[in-house]
């Protein structure tokens, strides 16, 4: 009976360690420095004459989580910085947590002050900053000087960049943003939290950018990620989705969403260059 016992104990502690690493190491990826991954667009709608423009992508920030701080976001602030982008634009939930009081965070959005790039810096909200308090991160993100669009579109160098609210908590009027993004001049792209309003776009423009699926943030070995936050599935979970004429870039995000933790799935963000097709 002792030894069965002994036995019982040794596979529970070998257990604990393995669970413990597994955590340790879910945990380092999910602060680590996130990757940066480049694609190239060439838009049929580019302006004649008009140079090349990179953007810098960055999503899912969610400040307040333990895998977010003030700090860890200045770090990453001066690594796109590094990049020399012309624009940046940011797909939403700057804050973690479900409540009003988890908002609290949303003051550490300040590091995003530090971004440099030419044509500005422009965001969407996501469904984290609506379920706590979308004013809050609003004021933070415009002390930061981040240009906040909800709904409507706005011309930033050669590009017609129309900024759709939140999909997943029902904020998002997309027939109303492509119609002013329609009356504005240059190339045409949606920046959006979801990217699940992309098959609605209907070639109203040639590129989304968005974030929200974390691509998969637990992306466990066999089954993949627990669950998928998008209604379709694996579609739109990762990287450069290409559906006809429409480029779809999501990103995996900086931060966790709920739990501090990643497998598979690390942290990123992008950098895309769009310019004209040649000719």
């Amino acid at each position: 009976m002792m030894r069965r016992r002994s036995g019982i104990g040794i596979v529970a502690l070998a257990g604990a360690i393995a669970i413990a690493a597994l955590l340790a190491f879910g945990y380092r990826e999910a602060v680590a420095d996130p990757l940066v991954r480049t694609a190239r667009v060439a838009l049929p709608d580019w302006p004649f004459g008009a140079a090349p423009v990179t953007v810098a992508l960055l999503s899912d920030i969610h400040i307040g989580n333990a895998a977010m701080d003030e700090t860890r976001l200045a770090r990453i602030v001066a690594q796109v910085n590094a990049r020399h982008p012309d624009l940046v634009l940011l797909a939403g939930d700057f804050v973690a947590g479900h409540e009003r009081r988890d908002a609290r965070a949303a003051p550490g959005l300040r590091a995003l002050k530090g971004l440099r790039a030419p044509l500005g810096v422009v965001a969407v909200p996501g469904n984290h900053d609506h379920w706590t308090d979308v004013a809050a991160v609003d004021a933070a993100l415009t002390a930061a000087h981040v240009t906040v669009l909800r709904n409507a579109a706005i011309a930033r160098g050669p590009l017609a960049i129309g900024g759709v609210d939140d999909e997943p908590t029902r904020h998002d009027k997309l027939p109303q943003t492509l119609t002013q993004l329609s009356q504005l001049d240059g190339a045409r792209i949606v920046l959006g939290h979801s990217p699940d309003s992309a098959p609605k776009i209907d070639g109203r423009a040639s590129v989304m950018l968005a974030g929200h699926t974390h691509c998969g943030q637990l992306n466990l070995p066999f089954v993949g990620p627990p669950v998928d936050v998008s209604r379709y599935g694996a579609r739109y979970r990762c990287g450069v989705i290409r559906e006809g004429p429409l480029r779809v870039i999501v990103s995996a995000g900086l931060g966790c969403s709920v739990v501090p933790l990643r497998f598979r799935a690390p942290p990123d963000w992008w950098l895309v260059t769009l310019g004209p097709r040649s000719r």
